[in-house]
């Protein structure tokens, strides 16, 4: 074992099933927009092209999995985001989406994961 997938089973470890479903669900259907890899850390899991990180699982609670979508504008004209802050003194907008059952990765939620495929692309 690697110690990228340590690292990986370490950030599941004690995590419940439920929690452990929507990460897979997620990822899957971030790997069906495009080839994508997971960098995990020790406080967040990056998923990235081949070139850059393009979104960071942050949150892995209960009930439930954050995300946050760092793109370069605002997408303000949207359901799926619960927040959308600046990062001080960057150009750099995190969209923070909340995850509490797999029919949330729907049709919105899909468009913003091709954007930012795309764009990481």
């Amino acid at each position: 074992m690697n110690e990228s997938q340590k690292t990986l089973d370490a950030f599941l470890s004690g995590k419940s099933q439920l929690t452990i479903e929507l990460f897979e669900h997620f990822v899957k259907e971030f790997q069906k927009v495009g080839p994508v890899t997971l960098h995990p850390a020790k406080t967040m899991i990056g998923i990235a092209t081949s070139r850059k990180r393009i979104a960071y699982i942050t949150q892995l609670g209960k009930t439930f999995v954050h995300i946050v979508f760092p793109f370069d504008q605002p997408y303000n004209d949207n359901l799926c985001f619960q927040k959308i802050a600046q990062v001080p003194g960057d150009q750099q907008f995190n969209h923070h989406f909340r995850m509490l059952s797999k029919g949330d990765v729907n049709a919105e939620v899909k468009k913003f994961m091709k954007l930012a495929f795309r764009l990481g692309s």
